[in-house]
């Protein structure tokens, strides 16, 4: 058995990093795409490895010299590597493959050394390495049968974004048997270079292999083994988190990102707190038939947006302004007043993040839940002056929630004191404590002009990529500031098309929010059967977990993200916090079911 390795191309997507050298000699965490596979390779025992350069091929061999490894290396250099595409790399070595089984390679790859053990182990002579189609992948596709058997290679001009549900991501890892190489593959090889010239794909061999005999190439899925293809230096960023060093390091990477883990293969966010029941398949497929439009025409400004929010809470456009997302809203809330703070902590960081840690006036509940009601806040706060209170209802991270009636008395006793209050309802609708407990309402708003609200409409109607919230208030002059204050474009066509749909599916909505209180009971009741892990009480879409084994918050959220894919929020450290906390998302029953049972495995010990 050999290694072969396809390294001629250009990587001119990787723009400055590939100037004086090739991409396969670009770094992952300090070692290099071609020194990992090579000293993976190494570990097989194989009889040579091959390296096709081409680009920059007296550098890219004087590197790989550096490199100890005891197999031997062999060099073939495509000299044309700039006027062909990757078959004539292949073809090029055309008579080493001939000689011995190969395993081939693409340089820009990054893998677990577990996904050549299973190629080696695998009783396929013929063999193309694939996995199931997501999101992040880009490139030729397969189907294949129940045997194992790919029926069809699929390239970008016969994709179709409706089926790839049955799609199959080629890795660009294969293994040839040498008699395969010489009575089948090259033949044909020769035969479509000799019709179709040097510029094509050696894919494309197979596509025509298979539609002869769809046996003849076996499909090895690797299903949870991680991989990354490294294009551009948005791969080489996910890529450097996915392969770090170590897992806390990895956790680390993960925690800088602020979201984007749709392109981390098959991790699960349990960090981030959206509704898992909405929108309905029905609202996103009448998204989708719009998309063209609203993709090539201009969005509506701020104040059509600011109207259809209004209309959808029956209340006056003059108190309603539109966000991109509510963080927008919020730092230019926070930054317009130069006043004092009351702020409960722990706490959502955006609204102390945008003022000076001297307009802050914290308070600290002192009970282990970090539960407190209005007149515990009340009471602090009388002794200790503020110009504004952020209450977020519930709260979070902690989930608290404190009753309709009692954040009135609140409002009334900050007005007779000259108290703006800044209500989050962003988590307000996960409440099943009361019928209504939202404070959106036309006579509310005009009857305390000290109320500010805060929604996000991304974490209720689970839609955070198209960045929508809203804030109300009879104050016109702080609306009329806001709308100065932020981009007449602030929401894209996405976002306003949501708005002027949504109505349209309340029923779903109501529906979504039944169908997540019976699952947050039932994941409650579910957690609650880990040891050394207490659940606190919430009536949002997220817990706060507390942790009194010997296991820390960091090392459980480090364990389930490197072990399991699972990410989740580490509170520890926080302000507000002392001991050992998470917070824990409420997703779909499979997904919580999945975090049960890892949390079991690592805490019931």
């Amino acid at each position: 058995m050999q290694g072969l390795i396809l390294a001629a191309g250009l990587g001119s997507r990787m723009k400055e990093f590939t100037k004086s050298t090739t991409k396969s000699m670009v770094e992952v965490n300090g070692k290099s795409l071609i020194e990992r596979m090579l000293r993976q390779l190494d570990n097989l025992n194989l009889e040579r490895i091959v390296i096709v350069d081409g680009y920059k091929y007296d550098v890219m061999e004087d590197y790989v010299k550096e490199i100890q490894i005891k197999t031997p290396v062999l060099f073939v250099t495509n000299h044309d590597y700039d006027k062909t595409n990757n078959i004539y790399s292949v073809f090029m070595a055309k008579e080493l493959m001939c000689q011995e089984d190969t395993i081939l390679l693409e340089s820009d790859l990054i893998f677990a050394d577990q996904l050549l053990d299973e190629v080696m182990a695998s009783d396929y002579k013929n063999l193309a390495v694939v996995s199931k189609f997501e999101s992040w992948m880009d490139g030729t596709v397969v189907k294949i049968d129940g045997d194992k058997n790919i029926i069809d290679f699929i390239d970008k001009k016969r994709f179709n974004f409706n089926e790839t549900s049955s799609y199959y991501k080629t890795v660009n890892i294969y293994k040839f048997s040498k008699e395969f190489s010489k009575s089948i593959y090259f033949p044909f090889l020769e035969a479509q270079m000799s019709a179709f010239g040097k510029n094509e794909y050696y894919e494309t061999t197979l596509k025509t292999i298979t539609q002869f005999d769809a046996s003849l190439v076996k499909a090895l899925d690797i299903e949870d083994i991680p991989w990354y293809e490294i294009d551009d230096l948005q791969d080489l960023d996910v890529a450097s988190s996915l392969f770090n060093t170590t897992p806390s390091k990895k956790l680390d990477a993960f925690q800088k990102r602020y979201g984007g883990y749709w392109r981390y293969p098959k991790v699960i966010d349990f960090c981030y707190l959206v509704n898992p029941f909405y929108p309905p398949k029905r609202m996103v497929d009448e998204m989708k038939s719009n998309m063209e439009r609203l993709i090539i025409d201009y969005p509506s400004g701020l104040q059509v947006n600011s109207s259809l929010v209004a209309k959808y809470y029956n209340v006056p456009e003059k108190h309603v302004v539109v966000g991109n997302g509510a963080a927008e809203l919020i730092k230019s809330l926070m930054e317009k007043n130069a006043g004092k703070y009351g702020i409960i902590a722990p706490t959502f960081e955006e609204y102390p993040n945008r003022v000076s840690k001297e307009q802050i006036v914290k308070y600290y509940p002192t009970n282990k839940d970090f539960q407190y009601t209005a007149k515990d806040i009340m009471a602090f706060y009388s002794e200790n002056d503020i110009d504004y209170l952020v209450l977020i209802n519930p709260d979070n991270p902690t989930g608290n929630y404190i009753p309709k009636p009692d954040v009135i008395g609140l409002l009334e006793w900050a007005k007779v004191r000259g108290i703006t209050i800044i209500l989050d309802e962003s988590f307000n609708d996960f409440v099943d404590f009361e019928e209504v407990p939202s404070l959106i309402n036309r006579e509310t708003l005009i009857a305390h002009p000290n109320l500010i609200i805060i929604k996000s409409i991304s974490k209720s109607f689970g839609v955070p990529g198209v960045r929508l919230g809203f804030l109300m208030t009879s104050d016109e002059s702080l609306i009329s500031y806001i709308k100065s204050d932020v981009s007449i474009w602030n929401i894209n066509s996405f976002g306003e098309f949501f708005l002027q749909i949504f109505e349209k599916y309340k029923k779903d909505y109501l529906s979504a929010l039944d169908l997540f209180y019976k699952i947050r009971k039932d994941f409650s009741s579910a957690m609650a059967q880990v040891s050394d892990f207490e659940v606190i009480e919430s009536q949002s879409n997220y817990f706060t977990c507390r942790l009194t084994g010997d296991i820390s918050a960091r090392e459980l959220a480090t364990i389930l993200l490197d072990q399991d894919k699972i990410f989740i929020k580490d509170l520890s450290g926080k302000d507000g916090f002392e001991g050992e906390y998470v917070r824990i998302a409420v997703k779909k029953s499979d997904e919580n079911e999945k975090i049960v049972e890892a949390l079991k495995r690592i805490l019931n010990r």
